[in-house]
């Protein structure tokens, strides 16, 4: 099926996003793995799989719009050198994806794109669950301080 070149294009945008995502996640993932922080390490690896997902349901629609799902463009990758700058950059990435799943949504409508509506509003909810749990993670490290929020991330 022909799609819109706009939506196309915003489709490869949010897939970038999504790129970008996985390697920043998996990079965190395994330095919280070095450090032993097993909980977090798994938390955080699980979120990178979930963007892995995302990254292949969007790749598979640009497919049935007869674009090309452009996989080599990745955005600024932002590593944090400790457990709290890596929440909030992952925290960063989560609130400008949630943004921009929001506008694809609102070209979607405005285009008559009901499955690729649907499609980034299934996504956008995930992300918004990402940033909740992103918002506990640093929530808890506010009350409790990172020490002791540390004490807990060890299996």
């Amino acid at each position: 099926m022909k799609g819109n070149a706009q939506i196309i294009d915003s489709l490869n945008a949010r897939l970038a996003e999504e790129l970008t995502a996985i390697n920043q996640y998996m990079v965190h993932s395994e330095m919280c793995d070095n450090w032993n922080y097993e909980k977090l390490h798994k938390i955080i690896e699980k979120r990178a799989i979930d963007e892995m997902k995302h990254a292949e349901k969007l790749i598979a629609r640009i497919l049935f719009l007869d674009g090309r799902p452009i996989v080599s463009n990745l955005n600024k990758i932002t590593i944090g050198a400790e457990v709290e700058k890596m929440h909030l950059n992952d925290h960063a990435a989560e609130a400008d994806a949630i943004k921009n799943y929001n506008e694809s949504i609102r070209l979607a409508v405005e285009v008559g794109d009901n499955g690729t509506r649907e499609l980034l509003e299934s996504i956008l909810h995930e992300e918004e669950e990402h940033i909740d749990l992103l918002e506990a993670q640093l929530d808890q490290i506010k009350q409790m301080g990172i020490q002791n929020y540390l004490v807990e991330q060890i299996d």
